[in-house]
């Protein structure tokens, strides 16, 4: 277990009953609001508020302007690149309060979403995707799928080190970076060990 102590701007809030991880820092101007865990090595970025009741994993990156709010939860090793946006509830209202209503959203491990993409809740960002800058998802998004436009759609598929994959007749692919090897099988893609 690691006892390098955390790192937190002096202009960053931090609420009560707030755990974070060794190794982690949080950058000018943060929010982290009560019941927030967040886990070792993690990053955030200027700007960014998370929570109440948030759980963020191990070694994520949180890029400058991004709010992680109550009914998200991210997995180890994702990125969130700057400004990008999630939502809580479906139909929101300034004069009507739904907030027994947030529907609740997943990004799975070693997801990265792209500056400026939005996530309407509900969903599940699934392991390894790559979310194309701008995007807008509002479905769910399978492992290792590559993901852009608005609304968005998947257009390919990538492996762990964010390499575009081609598959051949047999369905299967490496990765060009790091050798990784990939079956796609009734339009899922997995990786093979």
């Amino acid at each position: 277990m690691s006892t390098r102590a955390s790192y937190i701007h002096e202009t960053a809030v931090v609420d009560a009953d707030v755990q974070i991880g060794p190794g982690s820092k949080v950058w000018h101007f943060c929010h982290l609001l009560e019941h927030t865990q967040i886990g070792e090595n993690c990053v955030l970025g200027q700007n960014c508020a998370v929570g109440p009741n948030v759980r963020i994993g191990n070694g994520v990156r949180v890029q400058n302007n991004v709010s992680i709010y109550h009914g998200v939860e991210i997995e180890d090793d994702v990125f969130l690149g700057p400004s990008m946006v999630f939502t809580n509830v479906i139909n929101p209202r300034a004069f009507i309060s739904r907030k027994d209503a947030f529907r609740s959203t997943l990004v799975r491990q070693g997801a990265t979403i792209g500056a400026n993409a939005t996530v309407v809740c509900g969903v599940t960002i699934g392991r390894y995707a790559l979310v194309g800058a701008g995007a807008v998802v509002a479905k769910d998004v399978p492992d290792f799928a590559l993901v852009v436009g608005v609304p968005g759609r998947v257009v390919g598929y990538v492996s762990r080190a964010a390499r575009r994959l081609h598959f051949d007749e047999q369905g299967q692919a490496e990765c060009p970076e790091d050798g990784s090897h990939y079956r796609r099988v009734a339009g899922r893609v997995k990786e093979v060990q």
